[in-house]
């Protein structure tokens, strides 16, 4: 988890995206990247000319250019405040720099996030500095890497304990996979299932004997069904624990169902209160 992309759309809820984003590279001595999203391609193709005249066009680069640069004066306050060291400045602990020029789409974006360990995001349009649930989505499909869902406030940890909220499926598979990291540091690991919420798959005790095996200390539960959803479940038993990190496949459900009669993914994606490390 030596690498950490941070894209940034809006200045509203900058402050608790870096701050997730810090905890994590506290964690494991990582470099973050912060970027500029400009979430107008669906009106503008800046694949091409921008459309105008000429003096319209040189008006366009500079705004962005201007709102560039303050989002990277922003960023670079932002890990000043918290002793960060720029890149370029040899030293140890974490490590920050700002990639030049804006990402104006998802599939640009979603690109370049395949070089990263994850990417830190806000809970999707919960602010101004979140991405779109399209590009969102964007990044979580189509990087092929992890992503890192910063809360709504700051967090104070990241990873002491981590629930994992277990459902047999490959995504989840695979994203326990990509946590491991995590996993391996984190003082206390819970893994959780709930009846009538899996797929044909290992259960929750067999994933923690495999857990084990790697010397990770974990506890596994498995949890009678009721009247409220596995995504409400899965948050509220989080909280209850005391975990500071939730660890959840994505929509192992198709996006469309979800959108139609709900989804764990879905509720979580709305009403999480902690960091949640999602992969596909």
């Amino acid at each position: 988890m030596k690498t950490l992309f941070v894209p940034v759309a809006g200045h509203e809820g900058l402050e608790t995206l870096i701050a997730t984003a810090c905890l994590g590279a506290q964690r494991f001595d990582s470099l973050m990247e912060g970027a500029r999203i400009l979430e107008l391609a669906e009106y503008v193709d800046f694949s091409g000319d921008l459309p105008g005249s000429r003096s319209e066009q040189t008006s366009w680069t500079d705004l962005l250019r201007s709102e560039e640069l303050a989002f990277q004066e922003a960023f670079t306050a932002a890990m000043n405040a918290r002793a960060v060291r720029r890149e370029t400045i040899p030293g140890a602990g974490p490590s920050y720099q700002w990639r030049t020029g804006t990402f104006s789409d998802d599939r640009t974006m979603s690109q370049h996030a395949r070089l990263f360990s994850a990417t830190v995001v806000g809970r999707p349009e919960s602010n101004e500095a979140s991405l779109s649930m399209s590009s969102f989505q964007a990044v979580l499909f189509e990087s092929g890497r992890p992503v890192l869902i910063a809360p709504p406030t700051p967090p104070v940890s990241l990873g002491e304990a981590v629930l994992v909220a277990w459902n047999g499926a490959t995504e989840t598979a695979r994203t326990v996979a990509f946590a491991m990291p995590f996993l391996q540091q984190a003082r206390r690991v819970e893994v959780l299932e709930v009846e009538g919420y899996r797929v044909p798959g290992p259960s929750a005790q067999e994933l923690a004997w495999a857990l084990k095996r790697e010397g990770i200390q974990t506890q596994a539960r498995t949890l009678s069904a009721s009247k409220v959803t596995s995504g409400e479940i899965f948050l509220s038993e989080a909280k209850a624990l005391g975990c500071d990190l939730l660890v959840k496949g994505a929509y192992t459900q198709s996006r469309l169902r979800q959108m139609i009669f709900g989804g764990a993914t879905s509720h979580i994606l709305r009403h999480a209160e902690v960091p949640v490390f999602m992969a596909h």
